[in-house]
């Protein structure tokens, strides 16, 4: 037997609401299902504002204090800028005894000069956190400029050599 076959002994009828389905605190009014006004959320300025994600490379401004005392105990290698771009921050050097290109960061770039391809270049070696499997170039210096090419000072004035 079911509860909708017989009805329920002693049950009694249900109390309509006292406030009325019009005022504004019923739960059934119109204004109740807008969200309060003191709820407003802001927005984020930029829509990918989620989605970025830390850059995992260890510059001048984010290393450890005891990377950087590793790095400048370590021994000055040699070898040649394979490119580098001042847009994008970073460029590769190929060592002078051969091996895998070293990356450079900007940051890690002392002197006037904005490096370019085929000059020649003094640095010592880093590594790259989290794994420490990789290096990167530190304490950058270019020996040689490579000749007949202009050479851009960080101020942005063209000298040619």
């Amino acid at each position: 037997m079911s509860s909708q076959d017989a009805p329920i002994q002693g049950s009694r009828p249900v109390t309509p609401p006292l406030i009325s389905v019009g005022s504004p605190r019923s739960p059934l009014s119109p204004e109740s299902l807008q969200p309060p006004s003191c709820r407003h959320r802001d927005r984020s300025p930029s829509p990918m504002r989620g989605y970025l994600i830390p850059s995992p490379l260890p510059t001048r401004r984010n290393r450890t204090c005891s990377a950087t005392a590793r790095a400048s105990e370590g021994p000055m290698f040699t070898g040649v800028c394979k490119c580098f771009s001042r847009s994008k921050g970073h460029g590769f050097i190929t060592p002078s005894d051969g091996g895998k290109d070293i990356f450079v960061h900007i940051s890690d770039i002392e002197g006037e000069y904005v490096p370019v391809e085929g000059d020649e270049v003094s640095y010592k070696v880093c590594s790259i956190p989290p794994k420490h499997e990789k290096v990167q170039a530190v304490e950058v210096t270019i020996t040689h400029l490579k000749p007949g090419t202009k050479h851009e000072t960080w101020a942005g004035r063209v000298v040619s050599s």
